[in-house]
């Protein structure tokens, strides 16, 4: 035997084991949320996954652990969650229509920006929902504001954050405003460069939950009664709330009822899309 390979292939897997798992992820340096009232100015940064759309949708679980879990599908893999959904929808019964509705992920949305003030900090990741990401796809649309992306002649944005009751709970609700004037994305080439790329990959830094876990999730979930004390998530940080206890679902005979294109789009997301109560991120 190479004992000098054996050392060196030990070291290296220590190594992995020490600061893998147990490593712990500075979320601040990598999302940006408003923390309290007030007004912030931001700006959106081209995205170096695609210079031609900053905007990155993903889908997340939500109400099956303490923290949303993002589906499977992100990754282009199969989610068993989305999976029996669809079986649902396979069926004429309207328990199971209504089942169905509950475990479709909803839909997020990203956007890499800088905030005014805090450019030291570098890109980081803002979220949002259905009503923010309209307000911005209309600002896209019009020819009188042009690509607020734009490093040269963009355009800033005013985030106004208040407090308040969203849905019976308290949280921070969020609107925007587009500066009128344009400008530049900085006035430091080199600094520019740097906000181009240097970037959070978001699919890179979310936790990616196995197939056979997910769908133990969902067992739990379906089956509460069923569940054991044992914590299914591995991450200690992560410990899931109670599961809601729901009723056995037959699948029944294949009859799909139409849905329009609004109600399509609207089920893409969780209510209170752009309340912040605090759940949606481990910090």
């Amino acid at each position: 035997m190479d004992i000098s390979a054996i050392k060196q292939r030990l070291n290296a897997l220590q190594s992995t084991n020490n600061t893998g798992k147990k490593e712990k992820i500075d979320y601040s340096k990598v999302y940006w949320k408003p923390k309290e009232e007030g007004k912030y100015q931001i700006r959106i940064v081209p995205s170096k996954l695609d210079p031609k759309n900053p905007f990155q949708e993903v889908f997340v679980h939500y109400g099956f652990s303490k923290f949303p879990i993002y589906a499977l599908t992100n990754w282009g893999e199969k989610d068993p969650i989305v999976e029996f959904a669809a079986q649902l929808r396979k069926t004429n019964d309207k328990e199971n229509w209504s089942l169905a509705k509950k475990l479709d992920p909803k839909m997020r949305v990203f956007a890499p920006v800088i905030v005014r003030g805090e450019e030291e900090k570098g890109v980081r990741l803002w979220e949002f929902g259905k009503e923010i990401y309209m307000q911005l796809l209309g600002i896209a649309e019009d020819e009188d504001y042009g690509d607020y992306t734009d490093i040269s002649e963009g355009r800033d944005l005013t985030v106004d954050v208040v407090k308040g009751d969203i849905g019976g709970r308290q949280g921070l609700k969020s609107s925007i405003r587009v500066k009128p004037k344009t400008s530049a994305l900085s006035s430091d080439a080199s600094l520019i460069q740097k906000f181009l790329k240097e970037q959070p990959s978001l699919l890179e830094i979310q936790r990616k939950m196995e197939f056979d876990a997910l769908k133990e999730v969902l067992q739990t979930w379906l089956s509460p009664e069923d569940a054991s004390d044992e914590i299914i998530d591995e991450d200690e940080d992560e410990t899931p709330v109670e599961p809601t206890p729901v009723k056995a679902y037959a699948l029944k005979t294949p009859l799909a009822p139409k849905a329009s294109k609004a109600d399509k789009f609207d089920s893409l997301f969780d209510e209170d899309e752009d309340a912040d109560n605090g759940n949606d991120l481990p910090f």
